[in-house]
């Protein structure tokens, strides 16, 4: 059969408003968390938007009833919100706009570019095994037949009239890609019980939204060839196409949760910055030049859809704590602390008092350096805030035998009469007690450190005697000695 010619726009009403700027979307179907994929697509849709002063548009593709759910939604709001990765207004409801997919599908029935199917499953499953083995897409014999020579009360399905030539389409990121019409059987547009399905949903919405540039994931790529058929029909302009590479596992293999598949909020109870998780996903499959580490505002200035490559990004773990650890000692140290002790919270067996949160925010920006996540910083400030007294065992329990309680009792006193109580003061105090005491450095250090940390990790000693200010020292001595 010829062509059908496209439909005029008179055919059916636009009900977009024509942008003038780039407009991007993020279209998550709401069956689950966030996942890292999905983060990474929000976030190049996001800043390609921002660098060309456009919108960016959040669709929640939620016509498969059985599998959505209120609970994933909320999950893929919160979690976007968390990552730092804003949408412009109101998300917009894929099933809630079923009714303006039936009206397209009415408009391409008018035209002949749709058409009515009677098969059953059972003869559409023998054809499409026919076609397979003819090494051809499935062809429904009701594109050609009269809906009036269909069985009384029997049901149907609508089905888009595939046509007879090949599609190419111009990828940003793939180059231009070419299909042979035999590769695209007649798509079922509206089930039988009239609910529109997904290709004939997606090209209606980014249409309507005004959608310009459509960057996903690769595996959408034959999706896009589909897409582009239904535009042509309709006599839409398709949107621009960019198509990048999944992530894959450090193996090289399908990304899997054995690999790190993760929500976002996996991510986050990892300890990972908004911040540091934005910037390492930036460069999962988007490089400028040999940098690797942006602010939030060079992230906007430069991304582009030049610098994605064909080749999947591999997930690495260590060069996420690496780009995670620059973000950390670029934040401040009051949003640090109010992040690790909203972590640590919950516990009931830590000093939490308002006392505790002055010595981790003094000591925070010397702690910042020692770790690369929030869970690393929460080992560091746990000296800080360990109930007194402490439980000594092992090795710590060990540093505090013998004659190391009446070193401890003496050196309280030289702490106790210390004039200037500082850093500089506390480390010269330090020193010159061992030299007085005969002995390395190492019989007054390790005790010490016992006794005031309790074997956690902390800096040097001066520092840590500095951060606890006289009255905890003596305290912490006292319940040693």
């Amino acid at each position: 059969m010829l062509s059908r010619p496209p439909i005029s726009q008179r055919n059916i009403i636009s009900h977009v408003h024509r942008p003038t700027s780039v407009v991007t979307r993020f279209a998550p179907s709401p069956t689950g968390f966030l996942h890292i994929g999905g983060a990474r697509t929000a976030l190049f849709n996001a800043l390609f938007a921002k660098r060309h002063g456009g919108v960016f548009r959040l669709r929640i593709e939620d016509t498969d009833r059985a599998r959505s759910s209120d609970e994933a939604v909320a999950a893929i709001l919160e979690g976007l919100s968390w990552l730092g990765v804003a949408w412009d207004g109101e998300p917009v409801s894929q099933f809630a706009r079923a009714a303006r997919h039936r009206e397209v599908v009415d408009a391409l029935l008018s035209a002949g570019a749709a058409f009515r199917c009677y098969l059953t499953p059972a003869e559409t499953e023998a054809l499409r095994d026919e076609a397979f083995k003819e090494g051809r897409a499935l062809r429904s014999p009701w594109r050609d037949r009269a809906p009036a020579e269909a069985p009384s009360g029997a049901s149907h399905t609508i089905r888009f009239r595939a046509p007879d030539s090949d599609v190419v389409i111009d990828d940003a990121v793939q180059g231009q890609v070419r299909w042979a019409s035999k590769e695209f059987d007649d798509l079922i547009l509206l089930r039988a019980d009239g609910a529109p399905t997904y290709n004939l949903a997606v090209v209606v919405d980014d249409h309507d939204m005004g959608v310009t540039h459509v960057i996903r994931g690769d595996d959408h790529l034959v999706n896009a060839a589909r897409q582009t058929q239904i535009y042509q029909a309709l006599g839409w302009p398709a949107p621009n196409f960019a198509h990048i590479p999944l992530i894959h596992g450090p193996d090289g293999k399908k990304l899997s949760k054995r690999h790190g598949a993760l929500g976002v909020e996996a991510y986050r109870e990892m300890g990972y910055l908004a911040s540091g998780l934005r910037n390492y996903l930036l460069r999962l499959g988007w490089s400028h030049g040999d940098k690797e580490l942006f602010t939030d505002e060079e992230m906007a200035a430069l991304f582009d859809l030049e610098g994605l490559g064909k080749a999947p990004a591999r997930l690495d773990f260590d060069k996420m704590a690496h780009v995670n650890a620059w973000h950390m000692r670029q934040e401040s140290a009051g949003r640090l602390t109010e992040l690790v002790l909203e972590r640590l919270s919950h516990r009931n067996d830590l000093r939490l008092d308002d006392k505790a949160k002055v010595w981790v925010h003094a000591a925070m920006d010397v702690l910042k350096e020692r770790g690369s996540t929030l869970a690393d910083l929460e080992d560091q400030v746990y000296f800080l805030l360990r109930g007194r007294p402490f439980e000594l065992t092992g090795k710590v329990a060990k540093a505090l035998k013998g004659d190391a309680p009446d070193r401890l009792a003496r050196l309280r006193g030289v702490l106790a009469a210390l004039e200037h109580w500082d850093e500089t003061a506390l480390g010269t105090a330090l020193q010159s007690f061992a030299e007085a005491e005969g002995v390395g450095f190492g019989k007054i250090g390790q005790p010490l450190r016992a006794a005031l940390t309790g074997g956690a990790p902390a800096p040097d000693m001066s520092f840590v005697l500095a951060i606890l200010g006289r009255d905890e020292v003596l305290a912490r001595l006292d319940d040693v000695i």
